[in-house]
């Protein structure tokens, strides 16, 4: 039973208006725009140099982006900024706008060096246009018939070193796997060569939004005491009066192993089984007094998360979008890993309110979850991880094995006991872990545990800056 959790509320469809309508600033931006270190854009395409992180992002970008590249290139982090435009020019063998990005981060990585790629852009309206090519991979279920997958860029090569379209039966379509169904494209490698994020800004000011908390965070969250924080909030994900298999409270479980992983860290729980978790109003709270980490583990939509509580099918009061807006621990932001379906899936509108199965599934929204609490202005995370479909667990394996909250666990263990700093290593390390854990069978009977295996890594998305460093600079 994936975790699932669709609502919607009237308060998206005020919010559009008012975005609509309203042209104001509503950051007091104060970057400079100086001239940096490096050339960027195009003008160094053409060298031989070797850069650490790669941001492609549209030409409209490219000029808010600059003070990102100089700021990490003072931090050791050579950055270069290419153009979407520029890219299209320089691979035109690309079937689609999305390989000609991919293949352009496979040039790179070949012959820059590149450890991280920054995709820069979301949806250029509520309608389905893109500032930055996205990838849909064809992972057909009962549920949605095709997901969003920044994994498709990092994950450059094959087994065999050879590059990985994602498309082994050549038909234009990428990652075909109908549940249920034998794979259509097999032998996908699935293990990313580099880091890979997303910041999918809609406009400029969400551009400067993010570039600002990003430069903020790196220079001023070394050493400070609510950085050694870390909020878990969970209850019972799976009541057992659903189910007699389902004994226990999953989410605190799993929220216990991730504590257990981060002992450094002063753990601080919001449980149901404990009264400390009744609804949004506690997690506001925890949320506001600042934490380096923040992990949920329940059920969601792309406009809320909830979870039950102890061996109830009662839910807590959930924490939607329009929570997050309420958000106001300023510049204490923590990392934030959620588990619950969907909470990444940034091709929502509010025009999918018109739909009635959409507006059912919560992608009637403006922005979902994820994003939302990433660029929230004056708090909210520096960093989000989750799914942008369906997040599948154990419990929807024949095996019983494996599943999304073990995933989540293993980035903590990745930062906690491995001390890898860097979130895209982070990130990237925890997807290899799971495909070295719990290989797929490209070939295996009408049992669907790989298919969810593949699934679960593919639409596990990072928004944020794949080269951030945890806990920023001394």
């Amino acid at each position: 039973m994936p975790r699932c959790s669709a609502s919607i509320g009237i308060a998206d469809f005020r919010q559009f208006l008012f975005t609509c309508l309203t042209v104001a600033p509503i950051i007091n931006a104060k970057i400079s725009y100086n001239k940096i270190e490096r050339t960027v854009e195009n003008d160094n395409i053409g060298d031989d140099s070797d850069y650490d992180l790669l941001i492609i992002c549209p030409k409209k970008f490219s000029f808010a982006l600059r003070p990102l590249v100089r700021h990490k290139i003072k931090h050791n982090v050579s950055t270069n900024i290419v153009t979407l435009k520029d890219i299209y020019s320089q691979s035109p063998e690309g079937r689609d706008d999305a390989e000609k990005v991919k293949l352009f981060i496979k040039d790179a990585y070949d012959n820059r060096n590149i450890s991280y790629v920054l995709l820069v852009g979301g949806k250029k309206s509520q309608f389905n246009s893109w500032h930055c090519p996205v990838r849909y991979v064809q992972m057909g279920n009962s549920w949605e018939t095709q997901i969003l997958s920044d994994l498709y860029f990092a994950d450059i090569y094959d087994s065999e070193g050879i590059f990985s379209s994602w498309d082994s039966d050549d038909d234009g379509l990428f990652g075909e796997w109908i549940y249920g169904e034998q794979p259509d494209d097999k032998y996908l490698d699935l293990y990313p060569e580099i880091g890979i994020g997303r910041l999918p800004c809609r406009n400029r000011l969400e551009v400067r939004i993010m570039v600002r908390k990003i430069i903020k965070y790196e220079k001023s969250t070394y050493d400070k005491s609510w950085f050694w924080d870390i909020v878990a909030i969970a209850g019972d994900t799976y009541p057992e009066c659903y189910n007699e298999t389902w004994v226990g409270n999953e989410g605190e479980y799993y929220s216990d192993l991730v504590l257990e992983n981060m002992t450094d860290f002063r753990p601080i729980t919001y449980y149901t089984s404990d009264g400390t978790l009744n609804g949004w109003f506690d997690i506001y709270r925890a949320i506001n007094k600042g934490c380096g980490f923040l992990y949920f583990n329940g059920h969601a939509s792309p406009r809320t998360w909830s979870t039950h509580f102890t061996n109830s099918s009662n839910w807590t009061k959930a924490f939607t979008v329009n929570h997050i807006r309420l958000l106001h621990n300023r510049n204490k932001l923590p990392i934030c890993v959620v588990g619950g379906c969907h909470t990444n899936q940034f091709d929502v509108s509010i025009f999918k309110a018109f739909n009635s199965l959409q507006r059912w599934r919560g992608e009637a929204t403006i922005e979902c979850w994820s994003w939302l609490m990433t660029r929230k202005v004056g708090g909210g995370s520096i960093a989000t991880i989750g799914c942008t479909a369906l997040g599948f667990t154990k419990e929807d394996k024949v095996s019983f094995k494996g599943g999304a909250c073990i995933l989540e666990v293993q980035f903590f263990k990745q930062y906690g006991q491995d001390n890898v700093d860097i979130i895209g290593d982070t990130w990237a390390n925890a997807v290899s872990w799971y495909i070295d854990t719990y290989p797929v069978d490209w070939n295996q009977p009408l049992t669907n545990d790989s298919w969810i295996d593949v699934q679960i890594v593919q639409t596990w998305n990072l928004f944020g800056d794949p080269s951030l460093k945890i806990g920023g600079y001394p």
